[in-house]
């Protein structure tokens, strides 16, 4: 729901705020106030290509921004958090259009793009009135709306998991077919396979094979290294370590009997010839697994050479072999199952196409009824808006695409109307009268009982080319409305103005020599004196002030005896409601 909406600079307007909550709001006022001028900028904010025009003369830029409460519209908080543009629950739309005519636009404070804009407000905000404002003039949208109001999510969503089903099978099948004659291919990953089969590439034996390799490169010195050691440490030659430290524990321990302390010293001389002796065996058990064996060794650098030229043949580090050898036997693995998997992907699609046919045929009953429905509820509306004669039909066509799954359904919608009786029913989007498209929209919004479910529904001079008891008949349709969504109406008639619930009055003056406008909730006192002047002309007595009274009185009279609106029962493919 839209809460608060702020202008700066923008058209004929210095600055202004507005407040708006839940019901019907009527703006009203004088012919070239500017009170459209509300909708205009809910325009922009939804996306409209900008206009440097609605630049207000001598400024540099217009600065538009709205806020919504997000409560109940789940859809909205939901894309926001999809594009990382959540802010608390906030929703704030904003933009600024240069006097160059460039603009940028923000979200939650966030830069955003004006495609951002356009489809966060497709689920904040529709506007209804002039052709470039009409949401329902989308097909797509046309389809939502029905959809709503069938209340078909269940078979929506069979209808499109079928259609992923069979998109999936097609596309694997798709892959299959482009790989052609994989014969060649077999044969060469075979070849592959076998060259790298015939080495033994798991990391432990790579790391034994690199040991090895290193223990006989280097064996001469390691041999030396470890009889120099034998020698220094127990050698019978030499004073060896070990013999010394015999030695010295015996001096320690002839002296101990004079210094206690010495004896400490003593037991870890111990300990260290433990160490020692234990170094000694290792060493020695070492030098024994060491010999000179060149033989062995040039095997040893035949293995690393197969390795290391696999590993250039492949590209891969000689670690990465292992991997790539199971890889290509999953590989042949697939290849050699492709014909066998063809064939039976070929039931599995034609199976995956019947049970999309099952579900879109489903989906189809209930939009085939809940068409007839809408049609006939809407065609009763238009007569009763003042467009005796005319009709309203609900068109379902075979969606293009040979009777290919698609996930929308098999068929698109498009709503039809001839506003005038005798006249062939033509697309809603081609209807040339603003006023006529607007009231069409009123009727259709008001026999879908509100089911769209976007929260927020502005009508521009939707009661434009009527008047006298139509006109009342188009402010309680409204008001009706305005019970399920909030409404925002630019009206210049009193029987519509009278039936909202919050009124604003745009008013204009010259201010040094500038035109300017200025927007002002009215208080009941107000509203009468406007209604007054909207009924009297020039010339406002106590008749006018009666009969505003009289309208204002009216309306509420009405709202006692209303029912709470309510959506309609969902419906079944025969019609009954569940």
């Amino acid at each position: 729901m839209l809460t608060h909406l702020a202008l700066k600079d923008f058209a004929v307007v210095r600055a202004t705020e507005l407040e708006f909550g839940p019901g019907m709001t009527v703006i009203s006022g004088e012919t070239g106030a500017g009170k459209s001028l509300l909708v205009d900028a809910l325009g922009f904010l939804s996306g409209l290509r900008a206009d440097s025009g609605v630049v207000r003369h001598g400024s540099e830029r217009a600065e538009l921004s709205a806020d919504f409460d997000l409560a109940g519209n789940a859809a909205a908080r939901h894309w926001l958090g999809e594009n990382e543009l959540d802010e608390d629950g906030q929703c704030q739309l904003r933009r600024v259009i240069r006097a160059d005519g460039g603009s940028r636009a923000w979200i939650n404070g966030r830069p955003a793009t004006l495609a951002q804009l356009t489809e966060l407000a497709g689920l904040l905000v529709e506007i209804h009135g002039q052709h470039q404002h009409q949401s329902l003039l989308s097909r797509a949208s046309q389809l939502a709306l029905l959809d709503a109001h069938a209340g078909n999510d269940a078979e929506r969503s069979a209808v499109r998991s079928a259609a992923a089903a069979w998109q999936a099978l097609l596309a694997e099948r798709e892959r299959l077919l482009a790989q052609g004659d994989v014969g060649d291919r077999i044969g060469w990953l075979e070849h592959q396979l076998a060259e790298l089969e015939r080495e033994d590439l798991d990391p432990a034996a790579l790391a034994a094979l690199d040991a090895a390799h290193r223990r006989h490169a280097n064996a001469a010195g390691l041999i030396a290294a470890c009889d120099d050691a034998l020698v220094r440490l127990g050698g019978d030659d030499s004073p060896s370590l070990t013999r010394q430290l015999q030695q010295v524990r015996g001096h320690l321990a002839r002296a101990a009997e004079h210094e206690p302390r010495l004896a400490e010293a003593d037991v870890l001389l111990e300990g260290a010839g433990v160490q020692m002796e234990e170094a000694l065996a290792l060493v020695g058990r070492i030098r024994d697994d060491l010999e000179l064996d060149p033989a062995r060794f040039e095997e040893l650098e035949r293995r690393l050479g197969r390795l290391h030229d696999l590993a250039r043949k492949h590209r891969l580090a000689p670690a990465e072999l292992a991997a790539h050898r199971d890889s290509i036997a999953a590989e042949l693995t697939a290849l050699h199952d492709a014909g066998q998997r063809l064939d039976g992907l070929d039931a599995e699609i034609d199976a995956a196409a019947g049970a999309w046919r099952q579900a879109a045929a489903a989906l189809t009953a209930t939009r085939t009824a809940t068409a007839r429905e809408l049609a006939q509820a809407t065609t009763l509306l238009i007569d009763e808006l003042g467009m005796g004669g005319g009709r309203f039909q609900v068109e379902l066509e075979p969606m293009p695409g040979n009777g290919r799954p698609d996930p929308n359904g098999a068929e698109r919608v498009e709503f039809l109307v001839a506003a005038n009786a005798g006249q062939p029913p033509r697309p809603l989007r081609k209807v040339a009268s603003g006023g006529e498209l607007s009231r069409i929209s009123l009727a259709i919004e008001v026999a879908a009982l509100g089911s769209d479910a976007v929260p927020t529904m502005v009508f521009d001079e939707v009661d434009s080319g009527i008047g006298g008891a139509v006109a009342e008949i188009v402010g309680r349709k409204l008001r009706e409305l305005g019970r399920a969504r909030q409404v925002l109406c630019v009206t210049h008639l009193p029987q519509v103005a009278a039936q909202g619930h919050v009124h604003y009055r745009v008013s204009k003056a010259p201010v040094e020599g500038i035109t300017r406008s200025a927007v002002e909730r009215l208080d009941a006192a107000g509203r009468e004196a406007e209604l007054a002047r909207m009924l009297g002309g020039v010339a406002i007595g106590p008749e006018a002030h009666a009969a505003a009274r009289r309208l204002l009185d009216g309306a509420v009279a009405a709202d006692a005896q209303a029912k709470p609106a309510q959506r309609p029962p969902r419906r079944r493919a025969g019609g009954a409601a569940r």
